[in-house]
């Protein structure tokens, strides 16, 4: 594939996550961070929010499976979550978490555990678009950055 359809991919992609709301503004304040001394930036970020999120979704499972339940400590885990999703602009992880929360406050353990299970789907569709569309950039990103040199 030649790189100016690499580029209406990447472009393309891009735009369906915003569409379908997968990512909101936060996500473009972050490319706005990227720059040539860190060009990986968004990427590193990211990565670093799928490790640390499957580390508290590990926790929040591990939580779900204690009885009696803690709502204190499921909410606070949550909570963790919802702002590692906030940061890097994960719209629809981020609205499941608050659904997940509200269960939380009424202590509604079978709101919680389908709520978790909406969380978690969520999740791992982002983390498949997400390694798609870096993978995408990665094949366009040393041309551009040739091109941008020679400006």
């Amino acid at each position: 594939m030649d790189y100016s359809n690499l580029q209406r991919k990447a472009a393309y992609l891009r735009k369906s996550l915003f569409d379908q709301g997968y990512l909101d503004e936060q996500f473009d304040q972050l490319e706005e961070l990227q720059d040539e001394v860190n060009p990986n930036f968004v990427e590193e970020v990211v990565t670093l929010f799928f490790k640390d999120s499957s580390r508290l979704l590990n926790n929040i499972d591990q939580a779900l499976e204690k009885s009696p339940n803690d709502f204190r400590k499921l909410d606070t885990y949550m909570h963790q979550l919802q702002g590692s999703t906030s940061s890097i602009g994960a719209f629809r992880v981020k609205r499941e978490c608050t659904l997940f929360r509200e269960y939380c406050d009424k202590e509604n353990i079978e709101g919680c555990v389908k709520s978790f299970q909406k969380v978690k789907r969520e999740h791992a569709v982002l983390r498949q678009k997400l390694e798609a569309y870096f993978q995408l950039l990665r094949q366009t990103g040393p041309v551009e950055r040739a091109t941008r040199a020679s400006n």
